[in-house]
């Protein structure tokens, strides 16, 4: 797997890096959006270029190039966006789904795989799904479970939370001075550290009872995800702590 660097100026698929990496060798595209860990959505813009590129190395290459969209917080989009589907504008696209997230399900590892049925072999490929996931029992999820959320497949938890989590915490990195892209979607928010080594930063952070991830990890250094999963309040109590955080360690 070879991965493309980030455009770190709003988080969309670098193309300059991405035609640079592509090859007759490539035999899939994996993106994440809504993305975990920048919170950004990709733009029907973006989805329309990548689509092009795709199919002209298609064309080029002589062998199909699948799509492999992976799309668990699809819902979890903020200021009123909807989030494009991949499959819509390309044809070998495998969409990735999990009910994990819009019904605050995690762990119990209930989604599925779609297959465009445009795609080349789709028939096939779908009934492959099924056996991989039976046969490595990777993904074995209690039986109620898997009838309880067949009775609400078209039903979310109330996702507004997260929006709001959104907005205190990104007005309030604005004011602290980080340099951070607004997310568009998820529960993550992605600043720029305040120092070169993100694990330094986040090492400190920790004296605080703040628990952030570097991104050296997500390949994208220099970076920290932090997570709004949790309670209103308790965002609103950690701006204090932050604020405190980054006077007695940064001076600002």
């Amino acid at each position: 797997m070879k991965v493309v660097p980030p455009r770190t100026e709003d988080f969309q698929i670098n193309f300059d890096e991405f035609q640079k990496i592509i090859n007759e060798k490539t035999m899939a595209v994996l993106i994440n959006t809504p993305n975990n860990p920048s919170g950004s959505v990709y733009s029907e813009e973006t989805i329309k270029h990548l689509a092009d590129v795709l199919y002209s190395k298609q064309e080029e290459y002589g062998h199909d190039i699948f799509l492999i969209s992976d799309e668990p917080y699809r819902e979890i989009v903020f200021d009123g966006k909807k989030c494009p589907y991949p499959a819509k504008y390309y044809d070998n696209t495998l969409t990735c789904y999990s009910f994990s997230k819009s019904l605050s399900l995690p762990g119990e590892r209930i989604g599925y795989v779609a297959v465009n049925p445009k795609a080349t072999d789709a028939d096939i490929l779908a009934i492959i799904m099924g056996q991989i996931s039976r046969g490595i029992g990777h993904n074995c999820p209690a039986s109620t479970s898997q009838l309880a959320v067949s009775q609400i497949l078209d039903q979310t938890s109330d996702l507004s939370v997260y929006e709001t989590n959104m907005n205190i915490l990104y007005d309030a990195l604005i004011e602290m001075g980080f340099e951070v892209v607004r997310p568009g979607g998820t529960f993550y928010i992605f600043p720029k550290a305040l120092e070169e080594d993100a694990n330094a930063f986040c090492m400190k952070a920790k004296k605080y009872d703040l628990i952030l991830v570097p991104a050296d990890n997500f390949g994208c250094p220099g970076y920290f995800r932090m997570a709004y999963c949790i309670d209103t309040e308790k965002v609103k109590r950690s701006i204090e702590t932050f604020k405190k955080f980054v006077a007695e360690e940064y001076h600002r």
